[in-house]
């Protein structure tokens, strides 16, 4: 491997760095979390739309969650290069220039007329709404001194969970009150107002970093392999996984593009994503598998409960929306004090053990619900998962950076949120596939214990036929009918039982890697330098 691993070199002397003070620092860190937010709300903001998408633009289901998807792959894509790309344009010309795109792919993926219009522009949308995690975060943290950092990651940990939660709750509202190219619009305005912000209070790095060599080979072989992954984990169960054989060409595509990738980017000169950091960094490398880990649990579980509490509970997709949003305003609330309790020397290892414990009782008590729970028994249960996940984001964010200088922040937090991402993504993939595989099993169990030999059952059926017998029906049809209403009941309890499996499999996956926080080691003399953080 090259002696020379970073993506560029100092094109100027290193000089004191300058921290943004009184209104100006706070014009700033508002303006970097709306960016941030926007980019995380628009990933879940459409779902509640889908239906009504397909009616108006006259496309399958299936045709309507490329919108989804595409989005989806072009952020994969973008998160881990933005590093490299600020180093090549500029961080603050980048960051303006993906709020920029981003919004105006906005304004065309509401005027769409058909349905693979509206997906070519979904994937330009992700291609600037990717930069803004990371871009916004290096933004975060060269704003605020050392001593402040641990504020500076309480506030970003906010809109990390916020963004997802507000999604659904704002898609809700806007798709019941207005039109769903509203979930669109919306971004307009707080795009523009964003972008004037960051035009005018955002300044250049004094120390920066020029590109000497474009790796084209590094950006061709990361969006070729992490595409098709995502493509992957997006469409497989839906296809059957390896029964469909585009989905099998893809997975091969997939592993022999990111090999190569990893390779290429150990061996290159420039390489566009210096995962040498990972090396020189123990804790960054820990820190990623925990960060793939709270995807996973994050975006499966807010995966399966909407689809539970809506399609076996009855529950709007705005009443859904309003039982989450507690929780993650709990979040919000204690981020920042968490953040400073870091920054004096709590131990980030005993906030993240709280954390995942914590997670770990949420999803174990959401596996134990029957059909009969309201929005009052998920009260307390959700409350438990915003204190969770601010115990968990915010030490794994600062641990992701801690004892890193320079330009590896930036490498270091592109990393982390594509590493978040692909957890996300491989959690609803990995849940959805285990829920239908579940539902079948359960449906097998629950309809062996339905022969006609077994007196409940047959008690059960004749007191459904006698019942449907009174409407009027003859005994063929109440028959028929009582059969029917019978094997309703044994899917809705085969779904019940699934849900149930899927959040309880979920714990168990943090209780399993709780002991990697053994393996973290953390230096109270280690600080981050941000003189030069992309």
């Amino acid at each position: 491997m090259s002696e020379n691993t970073a993506t560029a070199v100092p094109s100027a002397q290193a000089t004191e760095h300058h921290y943004e003070t009184g209104i100006r620092k706070w014009i700033i860190t508002v303006t970097v979390i709306v960016a941030a937010m926007l980019e995380l709300i628009d990933t879940t903001i459409v779902n509640v739309a889908i239906n009504h998408i397909s009616g108006n633009l006259g496309a399958s289901i299936e045709d309507v969650s490329w919108v989804i998807t595409s989005y989806a792959i072009a952020n994969v894509i973008v998160i881990p290069l933005s590093g490299f790309l600020g180093n090549l344009f500029g961080r603050r010309n980048y960051f303006i220039g993906s709020i920029l795109l981003f919004t105006a792919a906005s304004l065309l993926c509401g005027t769409a007329t058909n349905i693979w219009t509206l997906v070519l522009f979904r994937f330009i949308q992700g291609i600037g709404g990717g930069a803004l995690l990371p871009t916004s975060q290096a933004i975060l943290y060269e704003t605020f001194k050392p001593e402040e950092r641990g504020a500076a990651t309480g506030i970003f940990s906010m809109g990390l969970v916020l963004g997802p939660t507000i999604g659904p709750l704002l898609g809700g509202w806007l798709v019941d009150y207005f039109a769903w190219e509203w979930c669109f619009f919306v971004n307009i305005p707080v795009g523009l107002l964003a972008a004037w912000a960051a035009l005018t209070y955002v300044k250049e790095p004094r120390v920066k970093d020029s590109v000497e060599k474009i790796d084209w080979a590094g950006i061709g072989l990361l969006s070729v392999g992490i595409g098709s992954l995502q493509f992957i984990l997006e469409r497989g169960e839906s296809k059957d996984w390896f029964e469909t054989p585009y989905i099998t060409w893809f997975t091969i595509i997939a592993v022999v593009s990111l090999v190569s990738f990893v390779w290429h980017e150990l061996h290159t000169e420039h390489p566009a994503v210096d995962l040498s950091v990972l090396a020189r960094s123990k804790n960054l490398a820990i820190g990623a598998v925990l960060t793939f880990i709270v995807g996973f649990g994050l975006y499966g579980s807010l995966f399966v409960f909407p689809v539970f509490v809506q399609r076996l509970l009855g529950f709007t997709a705005l009443l859904t929306g309003l039982v989450l949003f507690p929780s993650a305003m709990l979040t919000g609330v204690i981020s920042m004090p968490l953040g400073i309790a870091l920054q004096k020397g709590v131990s980030p290892k005993a906030l993240m053990g709280v954390g995942m414990v914590a997670f770990f009782w949420f999803c174990w008590e959401l596996g134990n619900q029957t059909l009969q729970s309201g929005a009052e028994n998920f009260f307390l249960i959700l409350l438990i998962r915003g204190i969770s996940l601010g115990f968990i984001f915010i030490p794994v964010t600062m641990l992701a950076v801690t004892g890193l200088h320079g330009k590896d922040i930036g490498q270091a937090t592109g990393l982390n949120n594509m590493v978040r991402q692909l957890g996300g993504s491989f959690g609803i993939a990995i849940t959805n596939t285990y829920v239908a595989q579940r539902v079948a099993a359960h449906r097998m169990e629950l309809l062996s214990n339905l022969s006609p030999y077994d007196p409940a059952a047959v008690e059960r059926l004749e007191g459904m036929k006698q019942m449907l017998g009174q409407h009027m029906l003859s005994p063929v049809e109440a028959k028929q009918s009582a059969l029917a209403a019978l094997e309703a009941i044994v899917t809705r309890q085969s779904y019940h039982l699934a849900y149930m499996d899927a959040f309880k499999m979920i714990a168990i996956l943090f209780a399993v890697c709780l002991p990697l926080l053994l393996f973290i080691r953390v230096d109270k003399k280690e600080t981050v330098d941000m003189s030069s953080v992309h």
